[in-house]
Formats: structure tokens, C-alpha cells, sequence
């Protein structure tokens, strides 16, 4: 039988130790992004909502294992932008909801994602309401991921088949590094989405588009020097 590696890691709000099939499961990522307490496999809600509460750290259920979230100061910027863009449209036209990077979704037993944004029709929610609990049985239309430095292509497309398979209608993967867009409509096959191109939202959110210049603008945004002299 092939022997399993294992991975220390560093920092002890971590897994001290961490098989590598474990982190082959989960995409490839970071060690430092498994949590050790509760034990990987053993984890549940009430931890998940421990840890993101209580503890101030973003993390999602998967298998049984908490993970972290990979984040990033850029990223947050970005899904604001979507965010605001987003419920724009949505509410004008009485569509549904709009969530931000913490909505924490139910999508099986053991599978808690949290898209950075995330948009689900009112036919989707129970009784059309916004749901109580923390963490509701919802399945959004459009999943959005905005990838960070710690994200793996592995984890990636992991989390693309979880999205289609529990009925995500459209994905959109948003690349701060490239100013990119990658549109899935399945979860292989993509439209990447650059420059001066428009970002529509299809049959989910027909009549949206959004410019993807006028995104990333964003990210060059800056405020005038006080101490500059205007004419």
C-alpha cells in the first residue's frame, strides 16, 4: 500500500499534523487552512457557527473537516462592487437576495459553502421570506469566487461540481490577479471574460451586464493627496 505523507503546520489554531489525501480531498490547499479542533472528519454546524461567531474566522464545512476560507483586503473590495451591482438590479426588478462573503448555505449533509457573493431567487426561498436560521437549505443561481493567493485550482473546481450538482445555475470566478472573469454555465465549461468585455447574467439574471473595466477600476481607486495644491 502507498504510505500516507503527512504535513506539519506551523500555526496551533491549526491541524498540528494533516494526511495529505485529506488536503488531495479538499483541492490542494494550505495545511494552515484545516482546522484541528473539532478532529478533521468529526466537525458540525455548531462548530462551524463556533468558529465564524466566536472566533472572528471564516470558515466552511466540508466532509466533516472546517476549513478556512482564503480572503483577502482586494477580494472583500471586489465582492462590494459585485455586491452593490448586484442588488441593484435585483431590487429594482423584485428578483430575490443578495448576499455577502459570510452567508453560510447548507448545500448536503456535512456541505456548508459560503460563495464570496452569492444571488437566489425568491422562488428558491421557503415561503419567500428571508430564512432565520444561520445557516438555511438554500441553493443560490449565481455563485461568485473571488479567488485569493491561497486558493488552489483543485479547490476550485472542487467547489464548481459541489455548486452544479446542488442546482447552482450559473458560476462566475472572478481573478483580481488578471482582471478576469470566467463564466460556468457547467461546471467545466467556461467563458473567460477580460478587458473591455461585458459580464451579463444570462438566463439567471437576464438584462444584467456589468462592465468588467468598471470592476476592476476598483482596485485603482484613490483619494486626492491632502497636502496637494489644486488649482
Amino acid at each position: 500500500m502507498r504510505s500516507l505523507g503527512v504535513i506539519s503546520v506551523p500555526n496551533p489554531s491549526t491541524a498540528p499534523c494533516v494526511r495529505a489525501d485529506l488536503l488531495d480531498r479538499l483541492g490542494g490547499i494550505a495545511a494552515e487552512r484545516v482546522w484541528s479542533a473539532p478532529a478533521p472528519g468529526t466537525a458540525t454546524e455548531d462548530d462551524l457557527l463556533h468558529a465564524n461567531d466566536r472566533e472572528g474566522r471564516l470558515c466552511e464545512l466540508v466532509d466533516g473537516v472546517l476549513v478556512e476560507k482564503a480572503v483577502g483586503f482586494r477580494e472583500s473590495l471586489l465582492a462590494g462592487a459585485l455586491i452593490e451591482a448586484l442588488r441593484g438590479f435585483v431590487r429594482q426588478h423584485g428578483l430575490g437576495l443578495v448576499t455577502a462573503p459570510d452567508g453560510m448555505m447548507r448545500f448536503a449533509t456535512g456541505l456548508v459553502r459560503v460563495p464570496d457573493v452569492a444571488f437566489i431567487s425568491w422562488d428558491r426561498l421557503p415561503e419567500r421570506r428571508v430564512p432565520a436560521m444561520p445557516i438555511p437549505d438554500l441553493v443560490p443561481d449565481l455563485a461568485v469566487e473571488i479567488l485569493s493567493a491561497g486558493n488552489t485550482a483543485g479547490e476550485m473546481a472542487r467547489k464548481r461540481r459541489e455548486y452544479f450538482a446542488a442546482g447552482v445555475r450559473l458560476v462566475w470566478v472572478v481573478d483580481p490577479e488578471d482582471r478576469t472573469i470566467a463564466v460556468y454555465e457547467s461546471p467545466r465549461d467556461s467563458m473567460l471574460l477580460r478587458g473591455g468585455d461585458m459580464l451579463s447574467g444570462a438566463t439567471v439574471l437576464p438584462g444584467f451586464s456589468l462592465s468588467l473595466r468598471e470592476l476592476f477600476a476598483e482596485l485603482d481607486r484613490q483619494g486626492d493627496n491632502p497636502g496637494a495644491t489644486h488649482p
